[in-house]
């Protein structure tokens, strides 16, 4: 009898152990997030600009998209498995740009804020510097030609080069970055004056992808500046059916001219480029 209760004993603990051992094993899967090695990932936000790198330990978000995609924006970057931002760049202060800066500064960790210094008078301008000052934060003005690093990528700082421009769009922080054999240029809203100022500055232009101008507009990508670029992919971060008419056919017409593969937001939703053992690879996501 005294065996009989004790096998009973043991099978019960037993049976214990092999729930807790379970449960922890289904756990353990969401617990542990392996960082990718270097992914950039041009989110859909309609008419504006939201980009996440993401490079080893480190990501940093370009640009935040408008007012009302920013609870969305948010709920994106977690689906990624964004815990903290090591730094957010707002390129320059157009709502489609910085709209929902406040909003991803407010709810995520912040590392570093870097803006163009040029200021404007809109309420949401004004809620991304409150934003800015109630974590404690500053916004650092990267100067043209600096150097930075984003984990193991190298970047470059390659706009704006003058203090004052009659477009606020040309105001834009330019960055270069380079992982392996692979770069990325991303232009912001920059248009033909910011770019011949980097032609004649002398800097290493040539991307294997760059993020188009102002939205494909026909103010910005030059066929010079293209040349110097000489991108395999143009991504364009554009609104179905928006009101300014982008991305405009003239651009579109010097990208094919260029060789460039162009990828659309409206067209393929989020768009994805991912270094994996030394290979570039490239998804989209509806």
């Amino acid at each position: 009898m005294k065996r009989t209760w004790l096998g009973i004993i043991l099978i019960l603990i037993g049976l214990a152990a092999g729930l807790v051992c379970g449960c922890q094993g289904a756990a353990q899967p969401s617990a542990v997030s392996t960082p990718p090695e270097f992914q950039v990932t041009f989110l859909d936000v309609g008419q504006a600009d939201a980009i996440l790198i993401q490079c080893q330990d480190q990501d940093w978000l370009i640009d935040a998209g408008t007012n009302d995609t920013s609870q969305a924006l948010v709920k994106s970057l977690a689906s990624l498995g964004v815990v903290r931002l090591e730094a957010v760049v707002g390129t320059h202060p157009h709502e489609d740009h910085i709209g929902g800066l406040d909003t991803v500064i407010d709810k995520m960790q912040i590392g570093q804020v870097y803006m163009p210094q040029v200021t404007s008078n809109t309420h949401t301008y004004e809620d991304v510097l409150k934003a800015i000052r109630s974590k404690g934060l500053t916004a650092s003005v990267p100067a043209a030609g600096s150097t930075f690093k984003l984990g193991n990528a190298d970047g470059t700082w390659l706009g704006p080069n003058s203090l004052h421009y009659d477009e606020l769009n040309d105001y834009s922080l330019v960055m270069r970055v380079v992982y392996g054999n692979f770069s990325f240029l991303f232009m912001g809203d920059a248009g033909y004056i910011p770019e011949k100022e980097m032609l004649a500055a002398g800097y290493t232009l040539q991307s294997t992808v760059i993020k188009s101008g102002h939205h494909g507009s026909s103010s910005a990508t030059s066929a010079e500046f293209l040349k110097a670029v000489c991108p395999k992919y143009a991504v364009i971060s554009v609104g179905q059916d928006n009101d300014y008419g982008h991305p405009h056919a003239e651009t579109l017409a010097r990208l094919q001219a260029a060789g460039a593969e162009i990828l659309r937001t409206d067209l393929k939703g989020t768009i994805t480029f991912k270094v994996e053992g030394g290979e570039l690879k490239l998804g989209t996501q509806k």
